[in-house]
C-alpha cells in the first residue's frame, strides 16, 4: 500500500527538491485541518512547518502517493535522523476542492515533514507565518549543496 505524503515546500511539483519526490500526485490541492506556523527560515530560506498545532495558518500543499523507496529518499533529504532535521509525523489534511472533498469525504491522516517547536527561533524567520509556500518563496531557497 502506498504512503500518502503531504508536501508544502520544496518537495512540491515543480519546486527545487521535486526530483526526490517520485510519487504520484493526488489531484488537487490539500490543506491542513489544524493550523500550523509555516516560516521561511535561515540563510537558505528553508520552509519550516513548525509542529505547533493551533498556531499559524491552515497550510496549503500537495498530496502524493509514494512507495517505500521514495519515502526513504525523502527521509534522507529531510535529514530525519539528524538532531536538527525534520521529523516525519502524521497530520490530517483535506481537499480544498469542493468536488474532490465530496468524493474524498473526511480528512486523511498523512505523513508530513515538520520541525520541532524547540528548534524554531523567531529571530531566524525570514517570512511567515505563511498559508502557502509559493514559487516566489522557492526562488529565495538555497539547497545545502549551494
Amino acid at each position: 500500500m502506498p504512503n500518502l505524503v503531504f508536501v508544502f515546500g520544496t518537495l512540491k511539483e515543480g519546486y527545487p527538491n521535486f526530483a526526490t519526490n517520485r510519487g504520484t500526485r493526488v489531484p488537487g490541492n490539500f490543506v491542513t485541518v489544524a493550523r500550523y506556523p509555516l516560516y521561511l527560515v535561515g540563510e537558505r530560506f528553508s520552509p519550516w512547518l513548525v509542529f505547533s498545532a493551533g498556531e499559524g495558518e491552515r497550510v496549503v500543499g500537495q498530496l502524493f502517493e509514494v512507495d517505500d523507496a521514495t519515502l526513504a529518499a525523502m527521509d534522507v533529504l529531510e535529514r530525519v535522523t539528524e538532531s536538527d532535521g525534520y521529523r516525519r509525523v502524521l497530520i490530517d489534511v483535506e481537499s480544498v476542492s469542493g468536488e474532490e472533498q465530496a468524493q474524498a469525504g473526511a480528512a486523511k491522516s498523512v505523513h508530513a515533514y515538520v520541525k520541532a517547536p524547540e528548534h524554531f527561533k523567531a529571530a531566524q524567520a525570514k517570512a511567515g507565518p505563511l498559508r502557502e509556500y509559493t514559487m516566489a518563496h522557492a526562488g529565495l531557497y538555497r539547497s545545502r549543496a549551494d
